[in-house]
């Protein structure tokens, strides 16, 4: 981790979003590749088991609360596998015209869901096949003695490439917003808006600023700190996608489309919308929950 967290404060100096075209592209065809290799592995386990393994009911448990606890967690992890509203517009904005950048981000995202869920289904079905209640939060770990070694090492060190381009992606945001605050802020501040350029040989001129430097740095120190203290993927997966989904992905985006088609309220389409919100709520407190329960029990139990 303080290895991953080193790389990543490198990583981190990266302006923007429209720079980091390759690391991104790099970061999907690791994913690619690592979904398709868990895929393979899970169907050919299935295979070599001559059975499916696990149930319809899934992972048993001591008791009821139990049980219940863990499909709490479950829903905190689906709400953060699908949710990108912290970073679609700023996707959006890397996108040239024409055609529209909103028309062509409509159909990147239905292609990305599309594509996503695919893989979803792909990878957690033939691995509760493969592996039924045994089944662990990092599929690829299961595959631990499955020859070829390579494959299984290979898929491992996408996963790790993925994940540095991924938390760029995602802090990019986090870091613009911060830095515009402090621009606006104090924008008097040689320490806050001045860049210095540094010319080094057989490279393009590098821009450095000081308080870019300072911010980000210690942003990936605070993560990586809080990681190391609460290492348990699942359970970290679970409380940050509950904290995400109803407020970004829901609540703001229904509230905008009210005010931009001023629909009216107690219509039909605001009381389906109204409807559609309120649940997606209720499945954030429960996910939220269940995750909290869970890493609480990770850590200390």
């Amino acid at each position: 981790m303080l290895l991953y967290g080193a790389v990543e404060i490198v990583f981190s100096q990266i302006p923007d979003l429209h720079n980091m075209e390759w690391l991104s592209v790099i970061a999907a065809i690791m994913s690619f590749t690592y979904s398709f290799i868990g895929f393979g592995l899970g169907l050919a386990t299935v295979i070599e088991n001559g059975m499916i393994k696990g149930s319809l009911t899934g992972v048993p448990a001591a008791n009821t609360a139990d049980k219940l606890w863990l499909a709490f967690q479950a829903l905190g992890d689906i709400a953060f596998a699908y949710p990108y509203a912290i970073i679609l517009l700023e996707i959006q904005d890397t996108l040239k015209s024409p055609p529209p950048e909103n028309k062509t981000m409509k159909k990147g995202s239905m292609l990305a869901i599309f594509i996503t869920t695919f893989f979803y289904l792909c990878c957690g079905c033939f691995g509760y096949a493969a592996f039924g209640n045994d089944t662990p939060g990092n599929l690829l770990t299961g595959f631990g003695f499955y020859e070829p070694y390579w494959l299984v090492d290979l898929a491992n060190a996408c996963i790790v490439l993925h994940l540095v381009g991924g938390y760029q992606i995602y802090c990019q945001p986090v870091y613009a917003f911060f830095e515009r605050w402090f621009t606006q802020k104090y924008p008097n501040s040689i320490f806050v808006n001045k860049f210095f350029t540094f010319k080094l040989p057989s490279l393009p001129p590098l821009k450095v600023n000081l308080f870019r430097i300072c911010f980000r740095t210690a942003y990936v120190v605070s993560t990586t700190a809080v990681a190391i203290v609460f290492p348990y993927f699942n359970q970290v997966l679970g409380v940050l996608g509950a904290l995400n989904f109803w407020p970004l992905a829901i609540y703001f985006p229904v509230e905008m489309y009210f005010v931009q088609r001023k629909v009216s309220p107690w219509t039909r389409k605001w009381i389906v919308l109204r409807t559609f919100s309120i649940t997606c709520l209720c499945v954030t407190i429960i996910g939220l929950i269940g995750s909290i329960e869970g890493l609480l029990s990770a850590k200390f139990g």
